[in-house]
């Protein structure tokens, strides 16, 4: 699939970014590296439709976004819900977990990703 023109300043900061992941970000990345979730390839700090998102599972047009508490602010709300509005245009569907759903309960949020890939039934 080929991706989205992105400027290589863009493509530079998500190499980065998958050297500081989250410890919400890194504990879900473990779950879904390596084909790990029912066979599901995900990547990190993936360049989608000029954004960059935490998870993509390109096969299926999944994003998983692993937010904190700044992305209940309401200058973040709104950019989260025009990134999301830009992704589904191009077919992607868009999943948002805290960081705390994350962290306290990993085993519900691959459940949620199993669904939402189309896979039905438990990891």
């Amino acid at each position: 699939m080929p991706h989205t023109p992105l400027p290589p300043r863009h493509r530079a900061n998500a190499k980065s970014m998958r050297k500081v992941m989250t410890g919400a970000e890194l504990k879900l990345w473990n779950e879904l590296r390596a084909h790990r979730l029912m066979g599901l390839g995900f990547r990190r700090q993936f360049p989608v439709a000029g954004y960059i998102a935490d998870l993509a599972c390109p096969e299926k047009k999944l994003v998983v976004e692993v937010d904190g508490s700044q992305h209940a602010e309401t200058d973040a709300v709104a950019s989260d819900e025009a990134t999301a509005k830009r992704l589904e245009q191009d077919g992607w569907t868009i999943l948002r977990f805290w960081n705390n759903d994350v962290l306290r309960d990993i085993n519900n949020v691959c459940q949620h990703i199993v669904i939402a890939a189309g896979l039905g039934g438990t990891p």
